[in-house]
């Protein structure tokens, strides 16, 4: 439960995102209520089409909605332009995609930097973090190694490395696992639930695998912009 002093880190109050217009117009969220702790791991679920990529876009400060209300931390993110946005998403959001997302001629450690040089952090000091966030994740001695000299799983875990090292409010997974199998998927669903509990970073996960779901303490469900389903698993376990 959040504090009474606390509001969500995450809200949702009455969110649409319409693209389109007139008869091409789509509905991509209609009316959409719903608020993120801080400290939780959710997982968001939904088949194609559900709205479950455009709430996470919404989230990560990537898009804004057509009506209603996106709130961070009790500020309306919607009343910010956008170049405040993009401080609000460097400053407390980390992402983790699918596909990784590294690049391919850059060491592990220069990959994980990354945010840090966009923040101004001197060499020296972002060198020692980097370095700290890849031991973290257990990539201590594979720092010099590029993409194409590390597995799939290690690719993630440098991706999950650059997430962290900012030390983010909150950490966004867009299907961290659906490039790996199943052994890789564990350890990378032990590394995000390790980082949710240990260092109380709050998860929001997209996934369409209920066995990656269930790492989450609360399962959302999209269907054709709505949520249908919103369950506590903590509660139930």
């Amino acid at each position: 439960m959040e504090a009474a002093d606390k509001p969500p880190v995450i809200a949702f109050k009455g969110v649409t995102k319409i693209f389109g217009a007139g008869a091409a117009a789509v509905h991509a969220l209609d009316g959409v209520d719903f608020a993120v702790g801080r400290g939780e791991f959710v997982a968001i679920m939904g088949p194609s089409g559900s709205g479950k990529s455009t709430a996470m876009n919404i989230i990560g400060c990537l898009d804004t909605p057509t009506t209603g209300e996106h709130f961070f931390m009790g500020f309306e993110v919607g009343r910010l332009d956008r170049w405040r946005r993009a401080l609000l998403r460097r400053r407390f959001l980390g992402f983790v995609f699918q596909g990784f997302n590294l690049l391919p001629r850059t060491s592990a450690v220069e990959n994980v930097e990354l945010p840090l040089v966009y923040r101004g952090t001197p060499p020296a000091e972002r060198r020692q973090l980097a370095l700290a966030a890849l031991e973290q994740v257990g990539l201590k001695g594979r720092e010099r190694h590029t993409p194409a000299e590390l597995s799939g799983g290690q690719q993630q875990r440098v991706a999950i490395a650059r997430a962290i090292v900012t030390a983010p409010a909150v950490l966004l997974a867009d299907e961290p696992t659906g490039n790996l199998d199943s052994r890789m998927s564990r350890e990378i669903m032990d590394l995000l639930t390790r980082f949710n509990r240990e260092q109380g970073i709050t998860v929001i996960m997209i996934t369409h695998e209920p066995d990656m779901a269930a790492y989450a303490g609360r399962t959302i469900r999209f269907v054709d912009g709505r949520i249908v389903d919103d369950a506590d698993q903590s509660r139930a376990a």
